[in-house]
């Protein structure tokens, strides 16, 4: 199964996509997580999306797809992904689309993260002053939030033109936020 974790920066996206990773063996492609190591590796990649990153700006698509592309395989062989942060544009969206088609896959659900911004910017707030990441201080993050509901939000139609939305309420504990996931996640198995 291919899924997409899709929500605004600090939905806790890749909270879930961890425990999705541990609950059904599934790889996370991270798209954060992926530009960071590239950033910390000195990599030329890393390089060019360092400031980038900073500014909270959005990396561009032939980079973010490069790094998917990559890491395919290996989420095949553990018998799918879990796409946290990708897609953010419709672009990328197609691009995905082709790319799993090539392979004789697809995305098989979007599991939309329902959460409230000014909520989301508390906890960023708090992520930002516990582990210092760059990418989270609140400027940065509501530059992030912004580039997220003009650019990423009208995915919405295109996969719900598709009939693989699942919303769930984003704004419980992690457990039940979880819950919810694999209870969404069981109807689309059915």
């Amino acid at each position: 199964m291919n899924l997409i974790l899709f929500g605004p920066p600090g939905s806790g996206k890749g909270t879930q996509a961890k425990r999705l990773v541990d609950e059904r063996g599934m790889v996370q492609l991270s798209t954060g997580d992926m530009l960071r190591a590239a950033i910390a590796s000195g990599s030329e990649i890393g390089l060019r999306t360092k400031d980038i990153i900073a500014r909270g700006d959005l990396v561009p698509d032939e980079i973010v797809i490069a790094l998917i592309e990559e890491r395919l395989p290996e989420a095949e062989a553990a018998g799918g992904a879990i796409f946290d942060g990708f897609p953010r544009t419709v672009a990328q969206a197609e691009a995905l689309d082709a790319m799993l088609a090539r392979r004789g896959a697809k995305i098989d659900t979007v599991v939309r993260l329902l959460v409230d911004d000014e909520a989301l910017l508390r906890r960023i707030t708090g992520r930002f002053e516990e582990q210092g990441r760059p990418d989270d201080n609140p400027e940065s993050f509501k530059t992030r939030l912004g580039a997220y509901n003009a650019q990423t939000a009208p995915l919405l139609p295109y996969y719900e033109a598709q009939g693989k939305i699942r919303s769930v309420d984003g704004m419980g504990s992690p457990d039940e936020v979880s819950k919810a996931i694999r209870e969404s996640l069981e109807t689309v198995a059915a």
